[in-house]
């Protein structure tokens, strides 16, 4: 029992010294010395044009102190620079590494509006994919306004859900231009083409409600003409109700 006590313990002096030497050997001192010339960074986008450009995480950087150009990559914290930006209240995600060429790289998700409330109270600001508000920012994002009756709780449980599907759709990302929210939580969609207005009713089965008034405007109104209803109405199953002009 003894020998093999012995041979279990040579094994761990043996593999504890490899360790030393591989880190020692992948991690050189003057790889540590390098200094940081430039820093690149990359933004995701996603389904709407985001607030984010790179030279706003660049004044971030400076403004928090954690700019890393001109410091030796064995002084660059990473981890420091992942927590402050992710601090930020456009920032979903940030990830930041070295290269051994002296390069700091630094990947950032944004969170991604795909709304902007403008509600009968006066509020105004944008919602994310989420549904949670985001900060007014000097940058005008290509989006659907929404109207009316808007509460934070509406934005984030039913408002944001329909402009995710919305966006999500070629179709009706280009043609919806405003959704408008009566007193009672039930919804009117505003066309960019044709003048007349979309009752959704409540923000329910609206997979079915688009999906019927698309085949409405494709066989119905291209024939008919875009200018013959005032209002269509989508609300019930198997039906459109139109009111003309």
């Amino acid at each position: 029992m003894n020998w093999k006590k012995a041979l279990l313990i040579l094994a761990d002096v043996v593999l504890g010294a490899y360790l030393v030497v591989a880190v020692t050997a992948f991690n050189k001192p003057e790889d540590a010395a390098t200094v940081c010339q430039q820093v690149r960074i990359t933004i995701a986008g996603d389904v709407a044009e985001g607030f984010l450009t790179t030279a706003d995480v660049e004044r971030m950087l400076k403004a928090d102190h954690i700019d890393p150009r001109g410091l030796a990559l064995g002084q660059i914290n990473t981890r420091q620079i992942e927590e402050h930006l992710q601090a930020k209240a456009l920032i979903e995600e940030a990830q930041c590494y070295t290269t051994q060429n002296g390069n700091v790289c630094i990947n950032i998700r944004q969170r991604t509006p795909v709304v902007r409330v403008m509600a009968q109270n006066g509020d105004d600001y944008y919602v994310d994919n989420n549904g949670q508000p985001l900060p007014r920012s000097s940058y005008t994002a290509n989006l659907m306004v929404a109207t009316g009756y808007i509460t934070p709780r509406y934005a984030e449980q039913r408002l944001a859900p329909m402009a995710n599907l919305i966006l999500k759709d070629e179709f009706w990302r280009s043609q919806v231009v405003q959704l408008n929210i009566l007193r009672d939580g039930s919804v009117e969609l505003v066309p960019r083409v044709g003048d007349h207005i979309v009752y959704l009713g409540q923000p329910t089965g609206l997979t079915r409600k688009l999906s019927r008034l698309r085949k409405f405007y494709l066989y119905g109104l291209s024939q008919a003409g875009w200018n013959k209803y005032s209002r269509i109405s989508v609300e019930f199953d198997n039906q459109i109700i139109c009111k003309r002009r």
